[in-house]
Parts: structure tokens; C-alpha cells; sequence
């Protein structure tokens, strides 16, 4: 199997050089933890950008945690990918979703140090991740994002299939994703190191653009 990146810094950077044929204004990078902070900083320290970070947590569904049936971002929102899903289990996601956006709140409190959010209203906003599978998580962040009256919104992966690009291109002003495998299982096959990021990681890089 040929593995497309050798981390996650080489997809940031590889990623970078696609993003740099993009004229933007006062581009913000908002990376989706914890993987994507990785990515997220070499985009970054490359464009000369702003980075911060935005939150979105998955809902498990009841008989299998693994398998995600809704997500919530930090305002509380609720994003599912088929109204199955809300339909069967209302209660369930709303009693989660709560739960979730507190972790929420207290994950960002962590990685910014206690600093407030970068501002989103007219900037051209990246939002990055280290790949995309359902999509289901980055949606959530990008209807998010978006709610915050951002001049353009960017969406930068360096690796998703195809039917994930498609349902979430309909939100991003810019989608830039430079391999589209025809055969996808898992983010993690196309990176040669594919570690666990931690969260102290999140919160050194973060450190780096706190003002």
C-alpha cells in the first residue's frame, strides 16, 4: 500500500503549497483537534495565518458508541447526516449533546490557556483536519464556523473520499483536498506515522498564536 504522507507535518506542508494558489484575506486557520492542530500549524506558519481551533464531538449511538449518529459543536447545535437518526433517538442525542458540549467548552478552555477565540467575522477562514471519513465532524465545525459571518469559508484536508467531499462542498466557498483515493477505509492508511496526538501537543502549538 503506498502511503501518501510521512506525518502529519509533511500533509500540512503538502497541503499548504496547494492552499497557496489561493488569494486570501486575513486568513484564519481553524484546526479540528487533536490531529488536525498538526496540520493546521504547518498551513499556518506557511501562509503567514492566524490559527485557532474549532471543536466539534461526535455522538455515539446507543448500542454502538463507535458508530456516530449526530454531532455537536460548542454553541450546541446538533448536525446529523440522516433524520434516522434524530428521529429514533431525540432524547438520547439531546442528553448527549449537552454533555458533550461541556466537554466541549472545557477542551477549548485548556488549548487557548484561558485566551478568548480568534475573531471569524470577515476573514477568510481554512478549516483544516488531518482527513475526513463520514465528514460527519467537520461538517458540524464548518456550519459552525460559518454562523460566525466569516468573508469566506475554506475547507483543507489532505485526504477524503469522494462521497465525504460531495456532501460537504455544498458549505465551503473553497474545498481543497489533494487526494481523492477511489478505494478509502481510513484516514490513517495514507500517513507512513499516523500517532495519537495528545492533548498537551494541542495546547504548545496553540500556545505559539495566543496574543
Amino acid at each position: 500500500m503506498v502511503r501518501l504522507y510521512k506525518d502529519r507535518k509533511d500533509a500540512g506542508r503538502q497541503l499548504a503549497k496547494h492552499l497557496g494558489f489561493i488569494e486570501l484575506n486575513d486568513p484564519l486557520v481553524l484546526a479540528i483537534p487533536r490531529g488536525g492542530v498538526i496540520v493546521g500549524n504547518e498551513v499556518a506558519s506557511a501562509l503567514g495565518a492566524d490559527l485557532d481551533v474549532v471543536m466539534a464531538k461526535k455522538v455515539g449511538a446507543p448500542f454502538n458508541p463507535e458508530f456516530a449518529i449526530a454531532a455537536v459543536d460548542l454553541d450546541g447545535n446538533i448536525t446529523v447526516l440522516s433524520d434516522w437518526g434524530l428521529a429514533m433517538y431525540t432524547d438520547y442525542i439531546r442528553e448527549e449533546a449537552q454533555a458533550l458540549q461541556r466537554e466541549i467548552q472545557a477542551k477549548l478552555e485548556y488549548y487557548r490557556n484561558g485566551n478568548p477565540a480568534k475573531e471569524v467575522k470577515g476573514r477568510d477562514v481554512i478549516v483544516v483536519d488531518d482527513g475526513l471519513a463520514t465528514g460527519l465532524t467537520a461538517l458540524a465545525a464548518l456550519k459552525y464556523v460559518r454562523a460566525k459571518e466569516p468573508d469566506r469559508v475554506v475547507l483543507a484536508v489532505p485526504v477524503a473520499p469522494s462521497n465525504t467531499l460531495a456532501l460537504l462542498e455544498e458549505y465551503a466557498d473553497v474545498l481543497v483536498c489533494p487526494f481523492v483515493p477511489q478505494e478509502f477505509y481510513a484516514v490513517g492508511q495514507w500517513y507512513l506515522e499516523f500517532d495519537q496526538t495528545s492533548d498537551d501537543e494541542v495546547r504548545q502549538i496553540m500556545a505559539k498564536y495566543l496574543s
